[in-house]
C-alpha cells in the first residue's frame, strides 16, 4: 500500500510534457526495421554508439543472431563495450555464458578479466572464484585508471543516499523469472551511469512493476518526453513490462533521434515480439509481486550497513 502513495507525486513528473512528436516509420515490418536498427549499431564506429546497443541487449530474447553477436562484442577494441557485454550475458543467462565468460578471463585488460572473474562468481562457476582468489594474492594485476575510478564511484555510492536508491533498483531487476529472457540490468546501468540522470527517468524505472492504468499512462507520456533519459527509461520500463499489447507504444521510438533511445526501443520490440509465441511468459512481471521497490530498499539498505 505504501509504494502507490508515491504514484499521485511521480504521475504528473513523467507526463508533464509532450516532448517532440516522432513520425512512425514507413516499413511495415518492424521486426526487420528493429532488427536491423540493432545490427547497424552494433557495428557502428563510434564506441558509445555500440555501447548502448549492447547495453540494450539484455533486453532481447536469448536467441539468435544476437547472442552470437553479444558474445562477439566481448572481442570490441572499447573496454566500456566489452564491459557492458559481460553484464548483458549474465543478465540472459544461457547455457554458453560460463563458456564465454571464461574465455574473458584471458583478456589483455585487466578491468575486463576482473569484471568476467565478478560474473562468473555470481554465477557460482569455480573459475571465477579462483580468479578472484588469485587477484587476492597478487598473482593478477587489476589496477587500471578506470578501475580505480569505478571503485571510488562504488564506495561513494555506499554513502549516498539517491545512489543506494538506484543500486537497489537494479539488484531487483536480477529477479527476473522469465525464461529466455534478461531483466535489461546492463540498459539499466547505462540509463543511471548519465551524470545528468532526470529524477523522472529514475521514477520512470521505478514504476516499471506497476500494473495500474495511471502508471502505464504516465509511462506512455514519457516516451515523448525531450529528456532522452525519460524516454530511455519508459522504453525500457515498458519493455519489462512483458505485455506484447504494449507493442506498438514503442514503434515510434524506433525513429527517436537519440541512440540510446533508439537501440532500446529496437530491444523492447523484439522483446514483446518473442513473448508473442511465449504463453508462459505472456504478461509475467520480470519482478516477483512480493518483491516491492520498498522491500529491496529495505533489504539493501541491511546488506550495505
Amino acid at each position: 500500500m505504501r509504494k502507490f502513495l508515491l504514484v499521485p507525486f511521480l504521475l504528473p513528473a513523467l507526463a508533464f510534457s509532450q516532448g517532440p512528436e516522432a513520425k512512425a516509420p514507413a516499413p511495415a515490418n518492424y521486426v526487420d526495421q528493429a532488427s536491423s536498427l540493432l545490427d547497424n549499431s552494433l557495428k557502428d564506429k563510434n564506441p558509445e554508439t555500440r555501447k548502448h546497443a549492447v547495453q540494450s541487449l539484455g533486453l532481447v530474447h536469448a536467441g539468435e543472431p544476437w547472442l552470437t553477436q553479444l558474445e562477439g562484442m566481448l572481442d570490441d577494441k572499447d573496454v566500456e563495450v566489452r564491459l557492458a557485454a559481460i553484464t548483458s550475458l549474465v543478465d540472459l543467462k544461457t547455457d554458453r555464458t560460463v563458456v564465454t565468460l571464461r574465455k574473458a578471463l584471458d583478456s589483455d585488460v585487466p578491468e575486463v578479466t576482473f569484471a568476467a572473474a565478478k560474473a562468473l562468481w555470481t554465477l557460482n562457476d569455480p573459475a571465477g572464484r579462483e580468479a578472484l582468489i588469485a587477484v587476492m594474492d597478487g598473482e593478477t594485476k587489476t589496477s587500471s585508471r578506470f578501475l580505480t575510478r569505478k571503485k571510488r564511484d562504488a564506495v561513494r555510492m555506499l554513502h549516498t543516499p539517491k545512489s543506494m536508491f538506484l543500486f537497489a533498483l537494479v539488484q531487483g531487476a536480477n529477479l527476473a523469472p522469465v525464461p529466455g529472457l534478461g531483466a535489461g540490468v546492463s540498459s539499466v546501468q547505462g540509463i543511471l551511469a548519465d551524470a545528468s540522470l532526470n529524477g523522472r527517468a529514475a521514477a520512470a524505472l521505478l514504476l516499471s512493476t506497476e500494473k495500474s492504468p495511471e502508471v502505464l499512462q504516465a509511462l506512455r507520456d514519457a516516451l515523448t518526453d525531450p529528456d532522452w533519459s525519460v524516454r530511455a527509461a519508459a522504453v525500457h520500463s515498458i519493455a519489462v513490462r512483458n505485455d506484447p499489447a504494449l507493442q506498438a507504444d514503442l514503434i515510434p521510438l524506433l525513429n527517436d533521434k537519440k541512440e540510446a533511445v533508439r537501440v532500446r526501443a529496437a530491444a523492447g520490440y523484439l522483446r514483446l515480439e518473442a513473448l508473442k509465441s511465449t504463453r508462459a511468459g505472456y504478461r509475467r512481471s520480470p519482478w516477483p509481486k512480493e518483491r516491492t521497490t520498498a522491500s529491496l530498499l529495505r533489504s539493501s539498505s541491511k546488506s550495505l550497513k
